[in-house]
């Protein structure tokens, strides 16, 4: 529905966001890693060994993944690989639009601790929905949404420039506010009511509501809520 392109919301803290286009290539390495394993059944399989499967959590009677991993261990790796470019840029643009601002609002180890926390509250929300199933979850989607949960707490009122799906070219300067809160009503209107897609929508609401959580305890103190206003 929005595709953002960036915002006008500078950085005041750090000199330079290395936490999240560290995030950002590190995404990268694993889906080339991925690729480089071939397509189709052997692509599949390759993620699937570090995706969180709910069966495995919840069954101990579940076959064994094809990675020798803890499953509790999965809830961070299922974050890093992704079912194609499409999943992969649109997770990607996402947090190199918002995760600057929050890392500068966190501090640089605080906000890696965050994401990471984002992902794996993400991933149990989704395995609480999905319990006892087979049905994989994979991608970075929980953890960028944790992070526009922290922005629409802490800067709702960041212009950001989007552009309306691919039917206006014209970038439209959007209160954050208005931009992610329709993104997150949309998450939780086809969390609440389904669709025939694959999206992990209870992932998606998951981590909005997890990165709205935390970021109140760990911003820096003198980051106001709201925007200050």
């Amino acid at each position: 529905m929005f595709i953002p392109l960036h915002d006008r919301n500078p950085v005041r803290h750090i000199r330079f966001p290395y936490v999240t286009y560290g995030i950002i290539g590190l995404n990268l390495v694993v889906f080339l890693i991925q690729l480089a394993h071939g397509s189709g059944m052997a692509f599949d399989e390759f993620a699937l060994g570090y995706a969180a499967v709910p069966a495995y959590f919840l069954e101990p009677g579940a076959p064994d993944r094809l990675a020798h991993l803890p499953d509790g261990l999965t809830l961070v790796t299922y974050a890093f690989f992704h079912a194609d470019w499409l999943h992969l840029g649109s997770n990607m643009l996402f947090l190199w639009v918002f995760g600057d601002n929050i890392e500068d609002a966190l501090g640089h180890v605080k906000f890696a601790a965050f994401y990471l926390c984002c992902a794996a509250l993400s991933g149990l929300v989704y395995i609480l929905f999905a319990m006892g199933t087979y049905t994989w979850l994979i991608g970075a989607s929980g953890a960028v949404a944790g992070v526009m949960g922290a922005y629409i707490v802490l800067y709702p009122h960041a212009r950001v420039y989007v552009l309306l799906g691919l039917t206006i070219p014209i970038p439209l300067p959007l209160p954050a506010l208005w931009m992610l809160g329709a993104w997150a009503a949309v998450q939780l209107f086809y969390l609440i009511f389904g669709d025939a897609s694959p999206v992990a929508w209870s992932a998606h609401v998951g981590g909005l509501i997890a990165g709205a959580a935390l970021c109140v305890p760990l911003k820096r103190r003198d980051v106001a809520l709201f925007g200050g206003r």
